[in-house]
């Protein structure tokens, strides 16, 4: 089990896209299962590679109640979001003690590249359709307190940084 250390806020690297995985190796399946191993040290229910400074379009996400079923997704991309949004505290630990309510689609179809390096196509629904979104958000350079006004954004990094020191 290796547990990664997750950036702190504002490293570059959260603010930079990562790459696009061209296949499937076992140097890509050692970075999910170290993803994987992170996260669930968190607790969390999903973490994208550029949280932990790997710069690559992967993603995990478990919202499952046992715990155990991760999807792991190589350059996940969003092809549908339903209309019917869903409310949910997000939070990172890349910018620990500090959450926000964020609405967002209550389901996604997302197409990625799956473990065996085909093209899979999967819906999410609940708490991993807003994970997913979340990771995306994060493969993509974004934060999820992005998607606040500037006001709201501004008084989350403000308690952020009384509670960093």
């Amino acid at each position: 089990m290796t547990v990664r250390r997750c950036l702190p806020w504002p490293d570059k690297h959260l603010r930079t896209r990562a790459a696009e995985v061209s296949e499937i190796t076992d140097e890509i399946r050692a970075i999910w299962t170290d993803m994987i191993d992170t996260m669930e040290a968190m607790p969390g229910v999903g973490l994208a590679a550029p949280q932990i400074g790997v710069m690559l379009r992967l993603a995990v996400v478990d919202g499952s109640s046992e715990r155990g079923r991760a999807v792991r997704l190589a350059n996940p991309e969003l092809l549908h979001a339903s209309i019917e949004l869903r409310e949910h505290d997000e939070a990172s630990p890349n910018l620990p003690g500090v959450s926000a309510k964020l609405k967002r689609p209550r389901a996604v179809t997302v197409r990625f590249l799956n473990e065996q390096g085909q093209v899979d196509r999967r819906d999410f629904v609940g708490i991993e359709a807003t994970s997913v979104q979340h990771q995306i958000d994060h493969l993509n350079g974004r934060m999820y307190f992005d998607n606040l006004s500037k006001v709201k954004r501004d008084m989350l990094l403000r308690k952020a940084r009384k509670l960093g020191g």
